[in-house]
Parts: C-alpha cells; structure tokens; sequence
C-alpha cells in the first residue's frame, strides 16, 4: 500500500528531500499562502509545532500560488515573510502547484486517499465554495486542493488519516493531532 513515504519533494532550497526521512512522526501537511484571508492560521500552527515537536509532530509547509495569486514571491520572500510575521520554525518547501497538469504528486495522492467533502455550513463557507468553483473550474478534474491552508494529517507510518479544509476550527485540527499523538 501507497504512503506519503513513497514520495520525495524539494525544500525551499531545492533540495530533494525523502518524505520517509519522516518515518516515526506525525504529519502535518498544508499548502500555504501569504496573502490569503486564511493567512492567520501560520499562528495556530507555528503555537502547534512549538507545543508538541518533541513529542513526534512536523508541519510541512508548501505554499502554493494557484489560488487568486495569493503567493507571489519568491520563495525566499515568503520564507522571510513567515518567519518576521509568525516567527515560523516548521521546514517550509518550495512553492508548487496542487492543482493541474503540474500538480505536484503528493497533493495528488493527499487528496486521493481524503476527497474534499465540502467547506462546512454557513454563508461563509457558501461563499468560498461558489468562489472555489470559479478558480478550480480551469483544473477540470484535476482540481484536487480546494483553496490554501488545506490540511492533512498522517500518521506515524505513512497513512492518510484525515482531510481538513481551510475553515476546519484550528482548534479540531490541534486535538486531531495530540489524538494521534498519543
């Protein structure tokens, strides 16, 4: 059976980097941008990565531009952006896409094992998923991450354990966590 073991990516440097370097922790997987209203959650997750790293967790951050262009920079601009802003430690890789011809392949296996199922209820989350269409209609059926700060949690040996979107209460993703965690 197919993990997150079995893919390997580029760091920030553009350094191929072993997912199964990994093996033994917990996973946090999210594609990020700068400039985006769900921005913000670089703070819960920074407060996450301090708070449980010593016990097996790891945040992967990659951000990605696909989503109303909001990660412009450079890779080193947004590195920079990150640490000044929210003072984050977790490994950030390069920028990809995750939607796409050129979706990167583990994105396209993230959302393989764990579908989207919707935004959630209220007129906010109705909102973002009209908006979502309109951007992701170009991805066709290719369009595998809805918008940035999508989440998945792995763990400890490689498996996909659970999607969580943008509006998911960071709360809910923290006590994911600490449950597997345990």
């Amino acid at each position: 059976m197919k993990t997150v073991y079995d893919f390997a990516v580029k760091d920030r440097m553009g350094n191929n980097v072993k997912l199964s370097d990994y093996k033994g922790n917990v996973l946090l997987i999210v594609n990020t941008a700068t400039g985006c209203g769900f921005t913000p959650h670089y703070e819960p997750l920074e407060s996450m990565y301090r708070d449980l790293h010593d016990k097996g967790f790891e945040i992967l951050d990659f951000p990605c531009n696909q989503f109303a262009n909001q990660a412009p920079g450079s890779g080193e601009e947004i590195h920079q952006f990150c640490k000044l802003k929210f003072g984050t430690e977790f490994p950030q890789f390069s920028k990809i896409d995750v939607n796409g011809d050129d979706a990167n392949p583990l994105f396209a296996f993230l959302a393989s094992e764990k579908p989207f199922e919707g935004f959630g209820k209220g007129i906010k989350n109705a909102a973002l998923s009209k908006f979502t269409e309109l951007n992701n209609k170009k991805f066709g059926d290719k369009a595998y991450i809805k918008w940035n700060f999508t989440k998945f949690l792995i763990d400890r040996t490689g498996n996909v354990i659970a999607r969580f979107e943008p509006t998911t209460d960071m709360k809910e993703v923290r006590k994911a966590v600490e449950e597997l965690l345990r």
